[in-house]
């Protein structure tokens, strides 16, 4: 395995791959419709990788040591070759763990295929089972009925779910139980996201986060918890089990308990560039190098030179650049799929 380094000493392990910079959604912490209403401009056709052009950068991050890969959006179920792209990085990469994140719309009738194709997981947003409450944030007043249907399909199909949900204070913040409630009935693990400030447009304020030890606190006054430890270096989930043995939980606390000093995690866009963390401005274009004639090696090469230079550790920065007013401008979420 390649020993690529940052400049902090981490390596490279995951890829996330955002498909599609469209979603059929509009959650106000990511897409917010007033900004991307109807006359947003969305990348065209030729400017996307196209599936073998993904599958030749992955390559060049298997070969540099990228074991997970995740494939997100936008909303990546909205792109017909995903299947395929499943396939290619299972079979011909042999990628040992190849999930997707979605926000289930799509879910339903094709989670079969997905799982045929070798999908390892998926992860689906579930920010509320209140039909008001869950029309708010996904911006277009959807109940969850349709996405419920999916996550029942992805069980079916033998594709383990993990459920994720953004806890906002004085949105959803009432459901946390209700939820993890609806993830023990099922066999599913909860993942419980603060409110990040990702992106430029979606009106974050620290007094809408609910920190991640307020939510263990919370369920664990409800069904007793216990610390468990990470499945795999650089796992950015803090995870504790039931007592009980039905599961456990998730905690995902960029804000309030940062994890920059083990990110492993790079980020490709639709476009074919690359993002060293989700809090940047900053993507290398690795597309532009593949279409100028890079061959696999010069791709691997271009990929290690902006890891090896990496610097990223925002939210280890954060607190004390709110203190002094600094506005960093980012990348928005929906364009490297968070």
């Amino acid at each position: 395995m390649s020993d690529l380094r940052d400049q902090f000493q981490r390596p490279l392990r995951d890829l996330r791959i955002s498909v599609t910079d469209r979603c059929n959604f509009r959650c106000p912490y990511c897409m917010p419709a007033e900004v991307f209403g109807p006359g947003h401009a969305f990348l065209r056709d030729p400017q996307l990788m196209t599936l073998p052009e993904i599958t030749r950068i992955a390559r060049a991050f298997v070969a540099l040591g990228v074991e997970k890969i995740r494939l997100t959006g936008g909303e990546p179920l909205l792109r017909a070759d995903v299947p395929e792209l499943v396939r290619a990085l299972k079979q011909e990469l042999r990628v040992p763990d190849v999930a997707l994140t979605t926000n289930g719309w799509l879910l339903e009738k094709r989670a079969p295929e997905l799982r045929a194709a070798g999908l390892d997981r998926v992860n689906v947003s579930l920010d509320s089972l209140d039909p008001a409450t869950a029309g708010r944030m996904n911006g277009l007043g959807f109940s969850t009925d349709r996405v419920l249907r999916g996550i029942a399909a992805a069980s079916a199909a033998g594709l383990p779910v993990k459920l994720n949900m953004v806890v906002q204070r004085g949105v959803n913040d009432g459901e946390i139980l209700t939820l993890a409630e609806f993830a023990r009935a099922r066999g599913h693990t909860l993942r419980f996201i603060e409110f990040m400030d990702v992106g430029n447009t979606n009106h974050w304020s620290a007094a809408q986060v609910v920190p991640a030890r307020e939510i263990v606190e919370r369920v664990g006054a409800k069904w007793p918890l216990e610390p468990a430890g990470p499945a795999y270096r650089g796992e950015v989930a803090a995870r504790y089990r039931y007592r009980d043995g039905r599961g456990e939980i998730g905690l995902i606390s960029s804000v309030t308990e940062p994890f920059c000093a083990d990110c492993h995690r790079a980020r490709l866009s639709a476009d074919g560039k690359i993002y060293t963390c989700l809090f940047t401005a900053l993507g290398w274009d690795v597309l532009g190098a593949l279409r100028a004639g890079a061959d696999d090696a010069e791709l691997a090469r271009y990929i290690g030179r902006v890891w090896g230079g990496r610097l990223d550790r925002y939210s280890d920065e954060r607190a004390g650049l709110l203190a002094r007013g600094e506005l960093r401008p980012k990348v928005e979420m929906s364009y490297i799929g968070g």
